[in-house]
């Protein structure tokens, strides 16, 4: 039985941002994630992906938004359970939880945050026969290494943000780049839909809308696309065929808790803590509903922050926490190690 303050289902940058929140109230975490490596999507699915909307961060890479997380919280010891789903939750009658994962791992804490994100994934798959014999062969759903597309020939299908943005990275890697849509618009942010265009006017990225890749051409291996315009088929060589359709989302086990459920997110009051309709349980990021929701990493490190603090509460109600600024009193690990505030700093905040 593994035994913790507050145990976080999902080892995503939430729930690694909730690890160094808890850490500064000397609560101790224990993750859980069905994935075999912290990260969640950021490691899985995009980790060399840029992100441009972390606080004091123009551009990071997802994989080193991850790194830096985990250096933050190094000094709390967060235990990991990685590549275990958690199954099922028993409650106590101290009020406290037991949960289980499909490998029957138990775990014991008083407080559970779920920050699974958007829960496990399948890959949208275009309606093409043949499209399965050649997964792994030039069919890729996500994009984990760039440098597989270094001088090769790309096509992507698809009209949102994942399809405009790795188009747009792609450009300085591929020997060339294809982007093939349904239809003239696009859903993807405007940014990035005028700098494909940008793109496509100096020859970088062919644009082919409204347009679909109905067949795959090869042997063993992608040699090309079949693309539909109107009523004329034509074919288009390629080394890749990489349809960016989106992510199915399910929240597996957890869906059967006992939750309040809305649109495959869990419903919270966002009025003070994140907590669900189970006293004990919250859920933040992406796994979560309110109104107003943003689907943000930073939005999640904000209800980390809250979430933390009523678990604090909840597990010392006796007790009174006094916040400190990490600029006044520093970050004291649990080993004791401390990284003081620097001293110009304090003197000028006393």
């Amino acid at each position: 039985m593994i035994k913790t303050d507050i145990l976080i289902i999902g080892a995503g940058p939430t729930g690694l941002f909730a690890v160094f929140e808890a850490g500064l109230l000397k609560l101790k975490c224990h993750l859980i994630d069905a994935l075999p490596q912290p990260g969640g999507q950021c490691s899985e699915i995009y980790p060399k992906k840029p992100i441009y909307d972390i606080p004091a961060f123009p551009e990071i890479l997802a994989g080193d938004l991850v790194n830096n997380l985990m250096k933050q919280i190094e000094p709390f010891q967060p235990g990991f359970t990685l590549g275990e789903r958690a199954q099922t939750i028993e409650k106590q009658e101290d009020g406290s939880f037991i949960v289980t994962t499909n490998k029957g791992t138990k775990h014991h804490a008083p407080v559970v945050a779920i920050a699974g994100g958007l829960g496990s994934f399948e890959p949208r798959k275009p309606p093409i026969a043949n499209i399965k014999n050649f997964e792994d062969h030039g069919v890729e759903y996500i994009i984990r290494d760039p440098e597989v597309y270094r001088g090769k020939d790309v096509v992507i299908a698809g009209g949102g943000d994942s399809a405009l943005d790795w188009s747009i990275f792609l450009t300085d890697i591929a020997s060339s780049v294809t982007l093939v849509h349904r239809r003239n618009e696009f859903r993807g942010a405007l940014d990035s839909v005028d700098k494909v265009q940008e793109l496509k006017n100096l020859g970088k990225i062919e644009m082919i809308t409204p347009g679909e890749v109905v067949d795959i051409v090869g042997e063993s291996k992608v040699e090309g696309v079949s693309i539909k315009r109107g009523a004329e088929v034509s074919n288009k060589a390629c080394d890749h065929f990489i349809p960016l359709f989106g992510l199915a989302p399910k929240l597996g086990p957890i869906a059967d808790w006992g939750l309040e459920i809305e649109k495959n997110a869990i419903k919270v009051d966002n009025t003070l803590d994140y907590q669900t309709n189970i006293p004990g349980i919250y859920a933040i990021g992406d796994v979560n509903t309110y109104p107003g929701k943003l689907k943000l990493i930073l939005c999640g490190f904000h209800e980390a922050t809250l979430m933390c603090q009523s678990a604090y509460q909840r597990i010392f109600p006796e007790k009174r926490y006094v916040m400190k600024y990490t600029t006044v009193g520093g970050v004291e690990g649990f080993d004791g190690s401390k990284k003081e505030a620097p001293k110009a700093v304090v003197k000028a905040i006393k």
